[in-house]
């Protein structure tokens, strides 16, 4: 495996249930996610968009093909290496209020993140408060609970948590789709930032073609099960070249009620 290549995805066929009763979802994706890139994914609703985010976390088993990540096939991981996996993929929910434990203070959750046997506020109190700071959130978030928070705020908490121990790569799936118009400019234009400042390597995973297009370098459009085309953000926008493509293209709004800082791909770098 390339060293610059941080997830490489080859023939990847999954599906639910077994024997006669399985529902084949993907059929044979096969795509790649340049270290310190983003790679969009697009599609309708039942294209595949959620099945791959699981399988890239090793939710689901693939029926054929694989995942590598860091080297490591995720599939196949086990002990040692499937802990080392969990931490080397972090993935931000769509939902980030059914994440959190109602229960636990914000600064439980960030600590059980940063160390899940020995949750210890005191002990990363500085380091949770940094995050949180990364993030635009004050620093008393610490001892908030999760009702008492925003769902913008939750979402923010949310990217804290799946950064703040340095993962190999994101997923992020759909983690925009429950937020207002005005909210979902702040968190992208947060991911915009932490991305360029962090260098991420992220797998960005929406329905939404203006928001994909604002946080991608390459994306990667799914359809049926299938990817139909793949390429760097601005090509495919400008010269799609699949009839779906252009489909997907023509029903995004001329105004979409929100602004988003557009960064060129050496920024992102």
């Amino acid at each position: 495996m390339d060293d610059q290549i941080a997830v490489q995805v080859s023939d990847l066929q999954a599906g639910y249930g077994w024997g006669r009763t399985a529902t084949p979802i993907l059929h044979g994706i096969t795509m790649n996610v340049a270290r310190g890139t983003t790679v969009g994914i697009v599609g309708e609703s039942g294209s595949g968009k959620s099945t791959l985010a699981k399988a890239l976390v090793g939710i689901v088993r693939p029926t054929a093909g694989s995942v590598t990540i860091g080297g490591v096939h995720v599939s196949t991981a086990r002990g040692a290496d499937r802990q080392a996996m969990r931490r080397k993929v972090q993935m931000i929910p769509q939902d980030p209020y059914s994440s959190l434990d109602p229960r636990r203070t914000i600064g439980q959750a960030l600590a059980e993140a940063l160390d899940p046997r020995r949750a210890n506020v005191t002990k990363h109190t500085d380091e949770i408060v940094h995050w949180l700071e990364t993030v635009k959130m004050p620093a008393d978030t610490i001892n908030r609970y999760p009702h008492q928070c925003s769902g913008g705020q939750r979402q923010r908490i949310a990217i804290a948590r799946g950064l703040m121990i340095h993962p190999e790569v994101v997923i992020a799936d759909e983690i925009t789709s429950a937020l207002d118009v005005s909210v979902q400019a702040e968190i992208l234009n947060l991911l915009a930032k932490l991305r360029r400042e962090l260098n991420l390597t992220m797998v960005f995973i929406s329905h939404n073609l203006a928001v994909v297009r604002h946080v991608s370098d390459d994306v990667v459009v799914l359809y049926n099960g299938d990817i139909v085309e793949q390429a760097p953000a601005a090509d495919l926008y400008q010269h799609p070249q699949h009839p779906y493509t252009r489909t997907l293209l023509d029903s995004v709004p001329g105004a979409p009620g929100f602004t988003l800082e557009h960064h060129p791909r050496k920024d992102a770098a």
